[in-house]
């Protein structure tokens, strides 16, 4: 097992196909540049951003840039086909998208077509890093079929780390524990408002040696700004936890520190966690999220969170070793 060299603050792009909202070309390429520019040079996308589009535009946009400038990483376990005619195929949050349509594909075949049709549109000879995507109701494909393709792939040296990415750590935990995985990506699991990760993933991934890239540290937009209607795992947040996103906001500004520094933040307080991938809908907010990231936390905001059990006591924060 090896451990990719990434940078602490990567670039999501699932924005880049279109989530939500379209995307320019040009604000797509300006996105992409200014996350190099910022030192976010690590660069996840997957065919589900767009049905294929995330990955179109970000070949675009890193076409003449140095491939060793850069770390990136796709997806497979969804492979992508033209619509038929008269078809439709749901949007899955994306807008304006390639007449194509998805299909869950673990299969031998499946997985390296898919990563061969990543590469064309990415316009790579190769990616750092393939993570098996949203497995969680296909666990007995991926154990089968879909990881040893991966891994033949790794032995190859076709691709350099594999893994997997998803919302669920329970998932995760039990497949770190049961397969020689070198990365994974977690979303949403190991934040200021859900601490799942912690009681079951991260623990096997520090004894097994696999390491962790955080997404969704905003939990879907409520840890960017708690208000009322801001979503949480995209979906609109229920008030408690909308209240207790505010009062933490509020403990945060004492300390002269936005909330969203501290989200960001947050997750490094575990070892196993090595960058966390953030997406941005313009290079303003490229240039924000990176800006946020350096600031400094002082301990003290850490230990009011906690005096006012906003996190649990038992939680690694920075700076600051598990209590046990």
């Amino acid at each position: 097992m090896t451990s990719p060299d990434l940078p602490r603050l990567g670039l999501g792009c699932a924005q880049l196909g279109n989530l939500g909202a379209p995307m320019t070309e040009e604000t797509a390429h300006a996105v992409v540049h200014a996350a190099l520019e910022e030192g976010c040079t690590y660069l996840d996308t997957a065919p589900h951003y767009g049905v294929g589009l995330s990955e179109e535009r970000l070949g675009r946009a890193l076409a003449g840039v140095p491939r060793e400038t850069y770390t990136l990483s796709t997806k497979a376990g969804r492979r992508l086909r033209p619509l038929a005619p008269g078809e439709q195929a749901p949007a899955e949050g994306f807008v304006d998208t390639p007449a194509r349509a998805r299909e869950w594909d673990f299969s031998r075949d499946g997985v390296l077509r898919t990563l061969e049709s990543s590469l064309e549109r990415l316009g790579t000879d190769h990616v750092d890093i393939v993570y098996l995507h949203d497995v969680e109701d296909h666990l007995t494909e991926v154990y089968e079929t879909g990881f040893p393709a991966l891994a033949e792939l790794r032995e190859q040296g076709v691709v350099r780390h594999i893994g997997f990415g998803m919302n669920f750590s329970g998932h995760l935990a039990r497949l770190v524990g049961g397969l020689d995985v070198d990365v994974v990506l977690c979303a949403g699991r190991w934040t200021l408002l859900d601490r799942s990760a912690y009681d079951d993933l991260l623990p096997e991934c520090e004894r097994r040696g696999t390491r962790v890239v955080v997404g969704g540290v905003y939990n879907s937009g409520l840890l960017a700004d708690p208000r009322p209607g801001a979503h949480f795992d995209y979906r609109p947040a229920p008030e408690p936890l909308v209240e207790r996103a505010r009062r933490a906001a509020a403990v945060c500004e004492r300390h002269g520190v936005p909330l969203r520094a501290a989200a960001l933040r947050f997750p490094f307080g575990h070892p196993a966690v090595v960058s966390a991938v953030v997406g941005a809908a313009s290079p303003q907010e490229v240039r924000d999220n990176a800006r946020l990231s350096r600031l400094e936390i002082p301990d003290a905001l850490w230990r009011e969170l906690t005096a006012e059990e906003l996190l649990d006591a038992d939680l690694p924060v920075p700076g600051r070793p598990a209590s046990g």
